[in-house]
């Protein structure tokens, strides 16, 4: 009886953490499909009262964020892919337990997870490696992760020893080893840490907003943040950009900076939304590997 009080419990406690993530993820939605006029009287809260497209066509309509959009997709992809490589060629490397300088290596590593120089000597070292304004600022400071190479190590020197000696002594090399042993074992892991690694990639308005001063370099989060920051729709979307076609929209739907902004926050959202159920089975199973062999 006792049991099934505590799974009630745990159930109820669970729906309404649900509810409370899901509420505000469907309130945006709502806002995003009402008229803007409408939603500003009060009173949307879970579905649209006065339906319309009109919010999601001035958006996407829109070429400044069209152009942020590929800036994202392509950092995203870039970033993912390189960050796992570079990621897993280390943890592989320093997985040889009889590599000279393993401990101090890895050591050395450790302290950047515990310690850093800070925001004013990143941004000094970025601007004298030539990254400060480019597209790569976003890809080469975020190829390494002292964190995800640790996971990576502990997850490669799970992996029975047996596989590799065996290989080895059929003449693979490190790198057959790596790509035909290591990597088919470890997909997993690089799913879990290659979904981490492209949320972080995709949400990161951080970098846009402090690294890039060209327009045509910021990524859609940035663009989210200076239009959550705007006080009119002229100030982020310029007066080159079909400033007519919005005020014809604006008139006849009665769009409202508002509902503009809520349009963009689920069109920046649905996309990296929709990838996590094609992970989520690799989520999982990385998940419980790493419990279990930590």
């Amino acid at each position: 009886m006792s049991e099934k009080i505590g799974q009630t419990v745990i159930v109820f406690l669970l729906s309404l953490l649900c509810l409370s993530v899901l509420y505000p993820f469907l309130y945006m939605l709502a806002i995003s499909l009402n008229e803007g006029a409408d939603a500003a009287k009060g009173g949307v809260y879970l579905w649209p009262r006065s339906f319309t497209w009109i919010n999601y066509e001035i958006v996407l309509g829109n070429a400044v964020i069209r152009h942020s959009y590929l800036i994202t997709i392509s950092r995203t992809i870039i970033g993912t892919i390189t960050g796992l490589l570079i990621t897993l060629l280390a943890a592989f490397g320093l997985s040889y337990r009889m590599l000279p300088m393993r401990n101090a290596l890895l050591s050395y590593i450790l302290i950047t997870m515990l310690f850093n120089g800070g925001l004013i000597p990143f941004y000094i070292q970025l601007y004298n490696l030539g990254l400060v304004n480019t597209f790569w600022v976003y890809i080469i400071p975020g190829m390494f992760s002292a964190w995800n190479m640790f996971v990576m190590l502990k997850f490669i020197q799970g992996i029975p020893e047996a596989l590799v000696e065996s290989a080895e002594l059929d003449g693979a090399g490190p790198i057959r080893v790596l790509f035909q042993i290591i990597v088919p074992l470890s997909k997993p892991m690089l799913a879990a840490l290659g979904l981490f690694t492209a949320v972080g990639h995709w949400n990161d308005w951080f970098a846009g907003a402090f690294y890039v001063t060209d327009q045509s370099l910021i990524p859609v989060q940035t663009f989210l943040q200076q239009l959550l920051n705007a006080s009119d729709l002229s100030a982020v979307f310029g007066s080159n950009t079909n400033q007519e076609a919005l005020a014809r929209g604006a008139q006849t739907q009665n769009v409202t900076l508002m509902s503009i902004k809520m349009a963009v926050v689920m069109v920046s959202a649905l996309p990296i939304l929709c990838v996590y159920p094609f992970l989520q089975k690799y989520f999982v199973k990385g998940v419980l590997i790493g419990s279990v062999k930590g």
